[in-house]
């Protein structure tokens, strides 16, 4: 996930070589999906963690391990939330994460392709993500540096076993089989406090500025 050498600017500054942490505080991992084959649903999960190690000798060699709690999931509807954690679809008792590794990254233009596995209620599946790499500069509230990036992907969700269907009289599908995912990473090289810590200092005005 690097960008122009030659560039001397922050956006397109390249992250040193070593591991990154992901700030859950600054970050997103969002989904959606066509409900009755016409609008979309969209959600969220609410609690992951995850590295990026950044390749020495390239950084087309680097690497990501993200791990999403899946009991997080947040559609704002608590009965489609629950049918969501249920054996039908996440089965979170017997899945509590889904996991995804990023092994190969590939520059396309001004963007990236990052290549790794999905892992889904024990299923696992190669996903490409397409990848914007949002720049690297200085992070006044650890004084380390901070990355950041966005990725979007589209799974079938079928391929993991998430099968459950109610067609409709219609003839329509009530949940669409494709759903899309769309990350908004922050990272840093410094130490990041536990979600529940930030959360209790974000009402505190010395941290005012971090939000």
């Amino acid at each position: 996930m690097s960008t122009d050498t030659q560039a001397s600017d922050t956006t397109t500054e390249l992250p040193h070589p070593g591991t990154w942490t992901i700030d859950p505080a600054h970050s997103s991992v969002n989904f959606s999906a066509r409900h009755l084959g016409l609008s979309k649903v969209r959600g969220q999960f609410g609690e992951f963690s995850g590295t990026i190690e950044v390749g020495s000798d390239d950084h087309l060699q680097s690497g990501v391990n993200v791990a999403i709690h899946t009991n997080s999931v947040n559609t704002g509807s608590e009965q489609r939330d629950g049918h969501l954690r249920s054996p039908d679809f996440l089965d979170v008792a017997n899945h509590p994460t889904m996991d995804f590794a990023g092994r190969s990254v590939e520059r396309h233009g001004e963007d990236y392709k990052l290549s790794g596995d999905l892992t889904i209620r024990g299923t696992t599946q190669p996903v490409v993500l397409d990848v914007t790499f949002e720049g690297v500069g200085p992070d006044p509230f650890s004084g380390g540096q901070r990355m950041a990036f966005s990725g979007v992907t589209t799974i079938n969700r079928d391929d993991f076993g998430l099968t459950w269907s109610a067609p409709m009289e219609t003839g329509q599908i009530l949940v669409g089989k494709k759903v899309t995912i769309e990350l908004d990473i922050a990272a840093t090289d410094a130490k990041v406090e536990p979600q529940e810590e930030i959360q209790d200092d974000a009402a505190s005005p010395q941290v005012e500025g971090n939000l």
